[in-house]
Parts: structure tokens; C-alpha cells; sequence
């Protein structure tokens, strides 16, 4: 009974989910009416998240103990974050290889306006920085928020005694933050459910035009990744109690990141999880923020499908171990470019076409293909820094983690 209440808030977000995705399904383009009360919810969500993702990083930051386990938290994370992202790429990689995407499809290219021309160092530097202070304060910019955020922990930490106060703001900041998020989820199952109604009224007719096959692959693609890669994952970071602690978890943040297909909103959910899952502090606080913006499997996936369906549709030679490494560091590359909001992905698409030199004209192929697989991505995007988390627990904490985790888990329950 008492598992069964644990999963109460969860069922009814399924239910909700599965309510709006009939209404959209009836209504068809008619369920935009309902976008305005799912608009709500996700305004709540994305206004709440500049500030939640401010004090969580910083906060957690500035209350570690020392350099030295921050420095082990932070490579641990880069690196679980490139062997995962590798992983999913050259998973991709031969599916696109055994199914081409682009095989027998003929599309109408249609010349969209000509993108503003930014090199690839300019970008990096729009990327990770902001030329104003009151500029952090969008979503749109996520990656600068972050690094400002790092700095903050980091000066707070370095100040010593004369930052105590600050560092209390910092960890006052970060708790109450996370009860606005707890009052703003009541209105979860409402909004969620009017969301996805709209989203499958609106973009469900894309399944059934000339991108099902290249759609069909990357779900079912996606989907077996998410089953099989992240128990695998799991596995590594806690054995077979890792595992079932992982899926026990991961309900939520999954529906979570169907419904809105953002990987920021998501960011709740995933620190509940997380430290539903025995998850440290510092380490989920660190590492579920960051991987919002830099951890994107479903996204690195994306793009080597994009890659290869342009490769199909302009009849290029998709082959070569020069062009497929090519494929796979511009595909980690875009994982890390695209932003972790809605429809986000625009600069990662313009980045494959500046750097493969494909013409201005294949803008809108790759940008359908971005909707259609839209809800898998940010899915596997967001749910696997949960298990990310998990991974580096075992990096830093050694085997003797997942012993905390049993028992956070068994408190809660």
C-alpha cells in the first residue's frame, strides 16, 4: 500500500497524459485551444527554472567540502557525460547504416530565409557567454547562466568565513526554490495533459507523411536505448540494486519529459529522483543542472539522424571512417549546442548545416525531422542524467554508495 502511494502522483500524471493524448487524437488541429492551460503550466515551469538552476548550482558548490571532491565530482561527470554521449552516437550510427532514413524519399525543398552567418568561434562564445548581466536571466541561455552559477559557488566557497552569509542565501535560495517547484507541480496532471493534447493534435499528422521511416528508427531506436542503455548504466553504477532503485524512480521524469519536451522542466522532477534514488546532494545538484544543458543523448542520436538524411537526400556518400568520426564529433557537438527548452534546437541544426556545407535550402527538412522526434529526444535527454547521477556516485563514492541509496530509498518509502 505504501509503494502504491508513492506511485499516486505519478498514475495520475500517466492518466492525464494518456486524457490529452485522446483528446488530441478527436480534436486533431481543433486541440490548440487547449495550448493557452498547458502554456500556463510551462510558463510556471520556465520561470521558476533560471532561479532553481542559480541556487541549486551555486549553493551546492559553494557547501562542498574542499576542491578536491568538487574537481572529482566535475571530471567524473565530463567523462561519464562523453562515454555516454560516444555510446548513443555510434548506437545511431549503425542504425542509420543498416536502415537508411532518406532511402527512396523525395522532398520538395523549399529555400528558407538565409541564416545570419556566425563562425563556429563566435558561436562557442554566444554559447557559453553573454555580452550583459541581465541576459542570464533568459532560458535562452542556459549554458552562460551555468558558468555564472559555477563562478558564484566557486567565490563563495573561496571567500571562507566572510562568505558564510551568503552561502546560507545560496542554500536558503536553493530550498526554497524547490517548494515553489512542489506548489507549482499541483498542476501538473492539468497541464501536462492540455500540453500533450495539443502537441499530438497539431505535429501528429507528421507520422504519417514522408518522414515515418526516418521517425520509425529513431522512436524504436530510442526506445530500446532507454530500456536497454540506461539498465545497463544502472547496472554499473549500483549492480542489480541499482537498477531496480533506477526504474523505481523514473516514472515521473519520464512522463515529465514526454509531455513538455524540455529537458529544463525536467529539472524538478529529476532532482526529486535523484535523491529519491540516494543520490548526494552535491552530486545531483551539480550534475542534473549541468546535464540539462550538456548531457543530450537523445539529442546526440538526433543529429546523426539528421546527418544522415541529408547525406541520403542530396545523395552523398555516407561512408568512410573520416566522415562517419566527422558525424559523430559534430553529433557530441550538437548535443552540447542545443538548448534544453522546446523546440530548442535550431542553432545545433544550423551548426550541421555551416559545418557539412549543405545549403540553406535543407533548413526545413532537418527542422521537421527535430519535431517529429521531439518527445523521444528530450525523454532520453533528460532521464538519462538521472542515471548519469547515479554513475557518478559510484566514480566518486565508491562501491559503498549504494548502501546509502537502499537506505534514503527505504526512509521514503
Amino acid at each position: 500500500m505504501k509503494k502504491l502511494k508513492a506511485y499516486r502522483f505519478s498514475i495520475i500524471l500517466l492518466l492525464s497524459i494518456a486524457i490529452g493524448a485522446m483528446i488530441g487524437i478527436a480534436l486533431k488541429e481543433k486541440a490548440v485551444v487547449l495550448k493557452p492551460i498547458g502554456d500556463v503550466f510551462l510558463n510556471l515551469l520556465f520561470t521558476i527554472v533560471v532561479p532553481l538552476i542559480f541556487f541549486t548550482i551555486s549553493s551546492s558548490i559553494a557547501n562542498m567540502n574542499g576542491a578536491k571532491r568538487l574537481g572529482k565530482i566535475m571530471s567524473s561527470m565530463l567523462g561519464t557525460f562523453l562515454f555516454t554521449g560516444l555510446v548513443s552516437a555510434i548506437y545511431m550510427l549503425i542504425i542509420v547504416k543498416l536502415v537508411p532514413p532518406a532511402e527512396g524519399v523525395t522532398l520538395k525543398l523549399v529555400k528558407p530565409e538565409t541564416p545570419e552567418e556566425v563562425s563556429l568561434a563566435e558561436q562557442i562564445v554566444k554559447t557559453f557567454t553573454v555580452s550583459d548581466f541581465v541576459e542570464l536571466f533568459s532560458r535562452s541561455n542556459m549554458l552562460a547562466l551555468i558558468v555564472i552559477s559555477i563562478f558564484v559557488g566557486f567565490g563563495a566557497q573561496l571567500a571562507g568565513e566572510r562568505g558564510k552569509a551568503f552561502t546560507t542565501f545560496l542554500t536558503s535560495g536553493s530550498e526554497v526554490m524547490m517548494k515553489v517547484v512542489s506548489i507549482i507541480m499541483y498542476i501538473a496532471p492539468i497541464g501536462l495533459g492540455a500540453y500533450f493534447a495539443t502537441l499530438i493534435g497539431e505535429y501528429g499528422p507528421l507520422l504519417l507523411g514522408s518522414y515515418v521511416k526516418a521517425g520509425a528508427a529513431y522512436y524504436l531506436g530510442s526506445l530500446a536505448y532507454f530500456f536497454i542503455a540506461f539498465t545497463i548504466y544502472a547496472f554499473m553504477a549500483g549492480r542489480k540494486q541499482g537498477v531496480k532503485i533506477f526504474w523505481r524512480n523514473m516514472l515521473t521524469p519520464t512522463i515529465t519529459s514526454l509531455a513538455t519536451c524540455s529537458s529544463a522542466a525536467t529539472i524538478p522532477a529529476n532532482l526529486e529522483a535523484s535523491q529519491k534514488m540516494g543520490v548526494n546532494k552535491d552530486i545531483r545538484e551539480t550534475v542534473i543542472p549541468l546535464g540539462a544543458a550538456l548531457h543530450k543523448d537523445g539529442s546526440v542520436m538526433g543529429g546523426v539522424l539528421k546527418i544522415a538524411f541529408l547525406f541520403g537526400i542530396f545523395n552523398m556518400n555516407f561512408s568512410g571512417l573520416e566522415t562517419l568520426s566527422l558525424v559523430i564529433g559534430i553529433s557530441l557537438l550538437v548535443g552540447v549546442v542545443m538548448g534544453a527548452i522546446p523546440s530548442g534546437g535550431m542553432i545545433g541544426e544550423m551548426l550541421i548545416l555551416t559545418l557539412f556545407g549543405f545549403p540553406p535550402e535543407a533548413l526545413p527538412i532537418i527542422a521537421a525531422i527535430s519535431t517529429l522526434i521531439d518527445p523521444p529526444a528530450t525523454m532520453l535527454n533528460a532521464s538519462g542524467d538521472n542515471v548519469t547521477a547515479m554513475m557518478v556516485s559510484r566514480l566518486v563514492e565508491g562501491k559503498n554508495w549504494i548502501k546509502t541509496a537502499e537506505k534514503v530509498e527505504l526512509k521514503g518509502a
